[in-house]
């Protein structure tokens, strides 16, 4: 069955404060400390951890438009073995990783994975990559419980 809409209407008519937060963590995330191309790579693979086509389509057209490749897009669901990506690009994808999965074996965010980090990032572009992740995971219940449809842009989707 081919759906045609969105399971919830338009959350931002619904809770008008949405856009008042979506731009706010737009800003805080664009704040040209780390590049564009990182946060879409790490918000791509959160779409793809938690299971989401919306956003796994919005995070890899977002690649596209920012120049990334094909081979470097496809890769980011193996991007352990990948190479493709630069040492701060893989410690983002790592940290979203960490924070997304559980780890059976201890904490998830370990101090080892910390340190590495803060090897590739300042304290301000670590601030941000971290807003970055909070950023996918504020949208992702929306994503996943409003299920909008893939490839569709909010205004495209959504009636205001």
């Amino acid at each position: 069955m081919t759906t045609t809409e969105s399971r919830l209407p338009n959350p931002a008519v619904l809770v008008p404060e949405l856009k008042d937060i979506g731009g706010a963590l737009y800003k805080a995330t664009g704040n040209a400390t780390i590049p564009q191309t990182t946060i879409s790579l790490l918000q791509l693979r959160a779409g793809q951890l938690a299971g989401s086509t919306y956003l796994t389509v919005l995070h890899t057209g977002n690649l596209r438009k920012a120049g990334a490749t094909e081979e470097s897009i496809t890769a980011v669901a193996s991007w352990r073995d990948a190479p493709y990506f630069t040492d701060a690009e893989r410690v983002a994808l790592e940290l979203v990783e960490a924070v997304l999965t559980p780890n059976p074996s201890g904490e998830r965010v370990p101090d080892d994975l910390y340190a590495r980090a803060s090897e590739q990032y300042d304290d301000k572009a670590l601030a941000t990559l971290i807003m970055a992740i909070g950023q996918v995971c504020f949208f992702l219940p929306l994503a996943l419980i409003g299920k909008p449809l893939p490839g569709l842009s909010p205004a495209e989707q959504w009636r205001p």
